[in-house]
């Protein structure tokens, strides 16, 4: 098992709908960041989730809570085989467009580790994991609602992350509205980045798509150079090593991408 040591920086990522599938082994709650802390809350989330999709429940209204479409209603069944279809690092179990920029599979040893220590990915099923802990793929977003758990999943998953000290000395925060919402910072713990493309007017308009793909980039960055990042000054000079543009201003960090900028024109 890769070991762990307490990094000063934390990037937290969003999950994403899609997974790889296959992996070796079983689930191993035990593995899991924070188990401790968040074990009462995955145990929850699980049983709810498990019995939503059972074979003997209604499969119309799984779906329905899910939101799952005609072409992907098949992926109840990884619900129903969590304990052993199969393990792998969540920083490869996701794909998609911040996945696929990320590309995990050529960050090398050194990258890999360096992601283990420093970045962390907000499941709906598992609450916060660690980019290398072992999971299986499964189906359940921020916004799914689970009628055993009688509550949102974000009033679940926030109480059960609000006992969890504060994630690092400086916290990046690159997950998605719902997701954030799961576990929200506390007051001056973190940063969210906001991704903006400057147009032909040299004015700044946010990324919707492509704001995925940048932020993939950005960890990709920093996971190759195994950096250490203490301070929002410390983001911005290395960002600017890197020739990327990142802004801070009014309390706000704000990457400015040319990512996308030919589909735009």
């Amino acid at each position: 098992m890769t070991p762990y040591r307490k990094a000063p920086m934390q990037i937290l990522l969003p999950p994403s709908e899609t997974k790889r599938e296959g992996g070796f082994g079983s689930l191993d709650d035990s593995l899991l960041f924070a188990q401790g802390e968040l074990e009462a809350a995955r145990a929850t989330v699980r049983a709810a989730l498990e019995e939503l999709c059972a074979p003997n429940a209604d499969e119309d209204a799984a779906v329905k809570s899910l939101k799952l479409g005609v072409k992907n209603r098949g992926e109840l069944l990884r619900n129903r085989d969590l304990g052993e279809s199969g393990v792998m690092a969540a920083l490869d179990r996701y794909t998609g467009v911040l996945y696929d920029a990320l590309d995990s599979s050529t960050l090398g040893l050194d990258g890999r580790v360096w992601a283990g220590s420093h970045v962390q990915i907000q499941s709906a099923l598992f609450g916060r994991v660690r980019a290398l802990d072992p999971i299986p793929a499964y189906r359940l977003s921020a916004s799914s609602k689970l009628p055993a758990l009688g509550a949102p999943l974000k009033r679940v998953w926030g109480a059960a992350h609000a006992v969890l000290p504060p994630c690092g000395t400086f916290t990046l925060d690159l997950r998605s509205k719902d997701y954030a919402a799961l576990a929200p910072l506390r007051d001056g713990e973190g940063y969210a980045l906001h991704v903006a493309q400057r147009g032909a007017d040299g004015e700044t308009r946010a990324l919707n798509h492509f704001n995925k793909a940048a932020k993939g980039d950005l960890v990709r960055r920093l996971a190759l150079r195994g950096r250490e990042i203490f301070s929002v000054d410390d983001l911005i000079s290395w960002a600017r090593s890197e020739g990327l543009e990142l802004e801070f201003q009014g309390g706000t960090l704000t990457l400015v991408t040319e990512i996308g900028a030919s589909a735009r024109v």
